[in-house]
């Protein structure tokens, strides 16, 4: 007697399961499939993730100016949006800040490589930047050719 009613419990419960199964629409037909892609980006959807605001100076012509940076997804008005984000993410590293500054205690050349100054702000990869570019020794030109073309490419 206990073996049928095991039995009976089983039943009922595989029925219950077949129904719920079969309550559930199919998405196999055209009219009722539905997209998984998210929608397209906004700018204001972006201000959660890699974005960046340089401010170049004293660099000529149309390299001066203000642009804005988005990564992951790539946008804004920097004139290279994609090589601008692929030259911060060579540079990113676990561990190591890409937009650190030289540091004090660096041996450099006493090579000047003229008066353009970068200032970017913004966050990357969760974190603040705020750090500021100049070619005022061969170590700082060093820094800047290693962004390009974040930041502009002053190389003669």
């Amino acid at each position: 007697m206990l073996q049928v009613n095991r039995l009976l419990v089983i039943a009922a419960a595989s029925a219950a399961t077949v129904g719920a199964l079969a309550a559930t629409p199919a998405t196999a037909s055209p009219t009722t499939a539905r997209t998984l892609a998210p929608p397209p980006v906004r700018d204001e959807d972006r201000s959660g993730g890699d974005h960046l605001t340089v401010t170049v100076r004293h660099a000529g012509g149309p390299a001066d100016g203000t642009f804005e940076l988005y990564c992951h997804p790539g946008g804004g008005t920097h004139p290279d949006v994609t090589g601008a984000c692929e030259a911060v993410g060579r540079n990113t590293q676990w561990g190591k800040d890409p937009f650190a500054p030289v540091p004090p205690d660096s041996m450099c050349t006493m090579i000047y490589g003229g008066p353009a100054t970068a200032h970017v702000t913004g966050t990357w990869a969760g974190r603040p930047v705020d750090t500021t570019y100049d070619r005022g020794n061969g170590c700082e030109i060093s820094r800047w050719n290693g962004m390009v073309p974040l930041l502009p490419d002053l190389r003669q």
